[in-house]
């Protein structure tokens, strides 16, 4: 009699509905001003060839001074919390906390090539705005570098043996992985501005 078990799994955390309308609508709005007042930014991004904006490389504390932020931040503590619980890590007393959170506005062209999020545990993106054709979030399956010689997954694989998952968002939705997992943004296709929240999380003392 044989079995096959399944060991070290990747997991993704979602949740479609992370956040009120009225809140959505706050964020877009909160967003657009700053891709339009955030001079630091907005040369950033033409420095370095973003095609849209990112408050990244210029604003380091959104939630201190945008209350839209602030509140959105609140909200993710629980889901980051929910997410580590469903990891079963051993935290030692300590808290998650949000370390960094950035706007992104991409345009019709624009993307985000395969990278990870380095000197943090749980990274993710909640969705502002997701006009039809924005296209996904790709992950790619860690194990890549160890594959060698492994042959090529069928196109008709069962999802959990993908090379690459996919996860389609919308506006309200929440995505968590933990921070080593790379993953990308294939080009926006759209129209309209595909409008996200990036964040990473540490783990700190509690108060």
């Amino acid at each position: 009699m044989s079995k096959i078990h399944s060991f070290f799994p990747t997991l993704i955390y979602r949740a479609d509905e992370a956040a009120p309308a009225r809140l959505i609508t706050d964020l877009e709005e909160a967003s657009l001003m700053l891709a339009h007042e955030d001079e630091a930014g907005i040369k950033w991004c033409e420095k370095h060839g973003y095609s849209g904006y990112t408050s990244y490389a210029s604003l380091s504390d959104l939630p201190g001074s945008i209350a839209a932020f602030k509140a959105l931040e609140k909200r993710l503590d629980l889901h980051v919390s929910k997410f580590i619980k469903a990891l079963h890590w051993d935290i030692r007393g300590g808290k998650p906390i949000c370390d960094s959170l950035w706007v992104n506005v991409l345009q019709e062209g624009g993307a985000h090539s395969s990278h990870i999020h380095t000197n943090s545990v749980i990274s993710g993106t909640f969705y502002v705005a997701v006009p039809p054709g924005a296209g996904p979030i790709v992950y790619e399956d860690p194990r890549h570098a160890l594959m060698m010689a492994a042959p090529p997954r069928k196109q008709n694989a069962p999802r959990e043996l993908k090379s690459h998952i996919s996860e389609t968002p919308k506006p309200g939705a929440l995505l968590l992985w933990e921070s080593w997992l790379r993953h990308e943004v294939p080009v926006n296709r759209a129209e309209g501005l595909r409008i996200s929240i990036s964040f990473n999380y540490v783990i700190g003392p509690k108060d």
